[in-house]
């Protein structure tokens, strides 16, 4: 929800590059891609527009892909637009406006399951708030119904009692953040970078005490003030024809009055009058460093210089301060620079996180010196083409969708609302087509050699207290409903449009390996998976984390392209080469823009077949997830999660490893460990190709046969995987605390292993989850989050690995209800499974959601490609998804409750508890269960 001004990298996520000492390599040609003029002439979102008399903007984009629809509403207002005292109204009233209006009583939530809603959520940030859901097409009329109830008919159903809740969890998400290292910064960065006063001078999750004095007067005169129709823009996106619109809108949001036009004061971009520096202390494994200039926002001129200035500097993945810090010289694990573009200002930052043991002065000042180098004298036209190039194809793959946060609908919204204008965009685009390195570098020049803020976070306890909202008492249910009289009824819903997933065509290649294709062709994209049958679970057990980290070397640089040489190359095509690690595979992931297709399979090809694995970025690698490593054992969040495998599965199974790999394993780490991994398990006969296309397979089946049809398996055996019959369930429950003094959250993670086979009849149970812990109306959310407003979200989910099928329960909670939360997990648990399962309003809308979701989950290419590589794992036929409505249809109340309770057991839990350990023990103490304090491995 928050923008947060500063790439929050670890070191495990940094795309490293070739040391300078590696040898000297025969110079490839750089491949070369379209022109950008002519890729960008391909992104357009065609639209009509229209204005009610009320001032209501409605922008209308037909797209037929897919029988769905999805509405975007931005209200223009954000936490800019708060004045003292009252900081973080606007973030709350996003929470408020989730909690039920005057004839849609209830969680919306609800209302949204009930049509099938995916893609569903409200966001908020310094300068506007958003809601938007994609429905099935014949869902249309019902989500204009509850949006322009949200705007018109919203102050009937705000209580106190509905206030008082959503304060303790907005006040939870505050804990949450602010508890994670490095959280404390962005209030550090906002209040000494804009002077008091300024719209942008604090966060927009604002302050505990402006939180806790909210009345219910006041909220509700912040709602008239600033969410009337002629303050918002409507956009309608998708399966609709624009002429049956416009009476629709009418029906629903015509008799809505405007309201006060929200005008922000003008927000100047202020200039510190001396550099400025600032010192922190926080639970971090390395030193960050900082620097942040405030420079114009997004509709000023020196928007795209900024942009392309910052992405040369430190945001590609070959930038000039990765090259020299990261790869050449090894001070950092990791660097970034880049703008954030606020509506009326901005921030640009440069960041270097200082690797362990390094002098962090002399990597400030090496930092200094490359970014004054670099304004002095500007990017070259070369990397000007890449950073546009990393833009324009970007742009390209968040069209493919028509909602959620990012797709067509946002982006004519955006425009409409920051500019004035649904073209934004395409202006935007024509603009960093046309930009030359001396724009940038006089961009750069005026900006940047002003006096910036230095924040420094350095390894070492908190300073400050964190910010502690007084005790907020369980608010009961009935207190958060308002007594008003419904006076619009909502529309029925037409019947959904049967799931047509797409037919996947099955060829081989001359050598065997087998291809998996589908052709989709609503933009000019390429998406290609190559799975290789291993995943962490192919780790010998003394060396967790050679598959990962295998996989991390091999974008690294191949035989005839150094690390630099390859990122070069995939910027230049717009080209998002990537790999992964899950417990069972080992993936590398092209996504391509087709016209760049040929030289952008030669990069995947080289990478997977060539990977160079050279000793100085194995060395660099290893330092970088070990910082990473200890990074998360710091972390809250993260520690519990790290002691998890080992205790659901033992130290000797193959899924026992922690998260990232073993620290002391990892640091013996040699060039023979990955050669040896890569030849038995990421070879051609270990592997299977995915790939979703708007091309047709016989166009692409020349293509893939020439990079990878005469690939040969080496003489080594391939690797086998052993997995041991699963160990007995425990008969009592028992509680491991990691003790992270002073922390005001606690994390829980409650697990057990499940009875279940994955590539079974997973279904009833799946579907049974959903009411007790899958979903946000799943009852352990809504217990602990919008009934007892302990936490800002709980969730219970099955794992379904292809061995073994770990149930988990995630329950971050303020730290003096740590007891209590596990209690109630405990209650709603054993309920569920006894005298209180499934019932009749729960299996109607669970049932109806999983039905009527079905179409709108498959409309980009990469649900598709992921939905492919799900039915081969678990050995599902093609058409499972299409057979999945009549399964849904077919549950009852009997078939749910019985596949709950043969497969959880209430006795079998370990719950690990990360926690102030003096604060939280005592209040596990009176559980009665076992309590042991461990250390994350």
């Amino acid at each position: 929800m928050a923008i947060f001004l500063y790439r929050a990298a670890t070191a495990a996520a940094v795309v490293a590059a070739l040391l300078a000492s590696a040898p000297t390599l025969a110079t490839a040609a750089a491949p070369t891609s379209v022109p950008i003029a002519s890729l960008i002439k391909q992104v357009g979102i065609p639209h009509n527009s229209f204005t009610l008399a009320n001032g209501l903007k409605v922008i209308v984009h037909e797209d037929r892909k897919a029988p769905i629809v999805a509405v975007n509403v931005w209200y223009n207002v954000g936490s800019k637009d708060e004045p003292a005292g009252k900081t973080g109204f606007a973030h709350l009233f996003e929470h408020l406006m989730f909690n039920g209006t005057q004839n849609a009583p209830g969680d919306y939530f609800t209302h949204l399951q009930d049509i099938g809603a995916t893609d569903y959520n409200g966001t908020t940030n310094n300068d506007r708030t958003t809601y938007y859901e994609t429905v099935p097409s014949g869902a249309l009329e019902r989500a204009l119904f509850l949006e322009s109830d949200r705007m018109g008919w919203l102050l009937g159903a705000v209580t106190q009692g509905v206030l008082d809740n959503q304060r303790s969890v907005v006040q939870n998400e505050k804990r949450q953040g602010d508890s994670r290292p490095g959280g404390l910064m962005q209030y550090t960065l906002f209040e000494n970078l804009y002077p008091a006063g300024h719209p942008y001078s604090h966060s927009v999750i604002g302050s505990m005490a402006d939180l806790d004095a909210a009345s219910l007067t006041d909220v509700k005169q912040w709602f008239r003030e600033k969410y009337a129709p002629n303050n918002a823009v409507l956009v309608i996106a998708g399966d609709v024809d624009p002429a049956t619109v416009q009476p629709l809108v009418e029906k629903y949001f015509a008799a809505i009055p405007a309201g006060p036009v929200n005008r922000p004061a003008l927000a100047t971009i202020p200039t510190l009058s001396a550099p400025k520096a600032i010192a922190l202390k926080d639970a971090v494994a390395m030193t960050v460093i900082q620097r942040f200039w405030a420079v114009p926002g997004l509709l000023d001129k020196d928007l795209a210089a900024l942009d392309i200035g910052g992405a040369v500097l430190g945001g590609l993945a070959s930038s000039r301060l990765d090259a020299a810090m990261v790869r050449d010289e090894q001070v950092a694990v990791a660097v970034s620079a880049g703008l954030s573009p606020l509506q009326r200002a901005g921030v640009f930052s440069v960041s270097a996180y200082v690797k362990p043991g390094t002098d962090p002065g002399k990597v400030g000042a090496r930092l200094d010196q490359l970014v004054a180098d670099f304004i002095a004298k500007g990017p070259s036209t070369d990397e000007v083409a890449r950073a546009v190039m990393a833009v324009v194809s970007n742009q390209i793959r968040s069209l493919e969708g028509v909602g959620g946060g990012g797709g067509k609908g946002a982006t004519l919204a955006e425009g409409a609302v920051y500019a004035g204008d649904s073209e934004f965009y395409r202006k935007t685009l024509a603009t960093y087509a046309a930009i030359q390195p001396a724009t940038v570098r006089s961009a750069m020049q005026r900006w940047l050699r002003r006096p910036p803020l230095t924040i420094t976070l350095a390894p070492g306890e908190r300073g400050a207290a964190y910010g502690e909202a007084k005790a907020v008492e369980p608010v009961k249910p009935a207190d958060k409903k308002a007594a008003t009289i419904p006076t619009r009824i909502a529309p029925p819903v037409s019947d959904v449009a049967a799931l047509d997933f797409p037919d996947i065509q099955h060829a081989r290649l001359s050598n065997g390996i087998a291809v998996n294709y589908v052709q989709r062709g609503a933009l000019p994209l390429t998406q290609v998976a190559l799975a290789f049958e291993a995943g962490s679970a192919a780790d010998p057990l003394d060396r967790r984390g050679l598959a990962s980290l295998t996989m991390d070397l091999l974008d690294e640089g191949t035989a005839s392209l150094t690390s630099q040489q390859f990122a070069e190359a995939k910027e230049r095509l717009g080209a998002d080469l990537s790999t992964s690690n899950t417990q069972d595979r080992s993936l590398i992931y092209l996504s391509a823009l087709t016209p760049n297709l040929a030289p952008s399979l030669d990069l995947l090809s080289d990478l997977t077949r060539n990977a160079a694995l050279r000793p100085a970025d194995i060395d660099r690698l290893n330092s970088q997830r070990l910082t990473a490593i200890d990074q998360s054992r710091k972390d809250p969040t993260k520690a519990g999660q790290r002691l998890l495998p080992v205790v659901l599965y033992g130290a000797n199974h193959p899924y026992g490893g922690p998260p990232s790999g073993d620290a002391t394993a990892i640091a013996a780490f040699a060039r023979g460990d990955f050669a040896s991994f890569r030849e038995r398990w990421l070879r051609p006969d270990n592997v299977k190709i995915f790939i979703v296309s708007d091309r047709p397979w016989a166009e692409l089946k020349p293509l893939i046969e020439s990079r990878f049809g005469d690939w040969a398996a080496p003489t080594v055996a391939k690797g086998v995987k052993l997995f041991p019959p699963p160990a007995p369930r425990p008969t009592k429950p028992r509680i491991l605390l990691v003790d992270r003094p002073g922390a005001p959250q606690s994390g829980i993670v409650g697990a057990q292993l499940l009875p279940i086979d994955a590539k079974g009849d997973i279904i009833p149970f799946n579907t049974a989850n959903e009411v007790l812990g899958g979903t946000f109306l799943s009852r352990l959310n809504m217990d602990l989050r919008e009934s007892k407003g302990w936490s800002y979200g709980v969730r219970g989910n099955a794992n379904f690995n292809a061995h073994a099928v770990p149930y988990i329960i995630s329950a971050p909670v303020q730290g003096d209800r740590t007891g209590e939360a596990i209690a109630a997990l405990n209650q709603q648990v054993g309920d569920f499974l006894t005298t209180r399962g499934v019932d009749a309003d729960e299996l109607k809308r669970t049932v109806a959601n999983n039905v009527k979701q079905l179409p709108g989950e498959f409309e980009t290419s990469g649900a598709v490609l992921g939905a492919m590589l799900n039915i081969d794992l678990l050995g599902r036929p093609d058409n499972y998804y299409e057979t999945l409505a009549d399964r849904y249809r077919a549950q009852t109340i009997q078939s749910l409750d019985a596949a709950a309770r043969a497969a959880i057991d209430p006795k079998a839990f370990v719950w690990i508890v990360t926690g102030d350990a003096a604060k939280v023990k005592p209040q596990l103490d009176k559980l009665g269960m076992s309590v042991e304090v461990v250390e994350a491995p």
